[in-house]
């Protein structure tokens, strides 16, 4: 089920973020282990993240994901490991939120996409999720909420 989306223009956003180039179907394994990895050095480095978890995907194909996993901070991160600074950037997005268990984000992508054609605007190549509600909150998938970004094309 998708909120009625809307039109708005984003800050650029401090974060921590782990650059990520996998197959689509190592998602799910791959997904907990890093978000596991990005806390823990925010923890070493005594840095607080704000909000919840995201996915800055830069390219999609069929069968891969290149994204950053990251989370906004109250502080500069220092680069650790694989955790490096990064930003979710200032753009004019397209937003909707997505509430539902995780199997159901590729049918809100769709419903969503085709409301972004019907309604003349054009996506730019990336795309963000933020996880606001799932199962770090709820362990309950009717109850999660993912909010969705699309920054629209010039």
């Amino acid at each position: 089920m998708l909120d009625t989306p809307r039109i708005l223009d984003t800050t650029a956003q401090a974060a921590a973020v782990i650059h990520l180039t996998i197959p689509r179907e190592q998602m799910m394994k791959v997904f907990g282990p890093a978000v596991a990895e990005l806390m823990a050095t925010l923890a070493a480095q005594g840095v607080e993240p704000v909000g919840a978890v995201f996915a800055h995907h830069l390219k999609m194909t069929d069968g891969q994901f290149d994204f950053e996993l990251g989370v906004k901070v109250s502080a500069p991160v220092t680069a650790a490991g694989r955790v490096k600074p990064g930003e979710l950037p200032a753009a004019k997005v397209a937003r909707t939120i997505y509430s539902g268990p995780y199997e159901g984000l590729p049918g809100a992508w769709g419903e969503f996409m085709a409301w972004m054609a019907a309604n003349g605007h054009k996506p730019a190549p990336d795309l963000w999720e933020l996880y606001a509600v799932g199962p770090q909150s709820s362990p309950d998938p009717t109850t999660w909420r993912t909010e969705l970004n699309r920054p629209l094309a010039g």
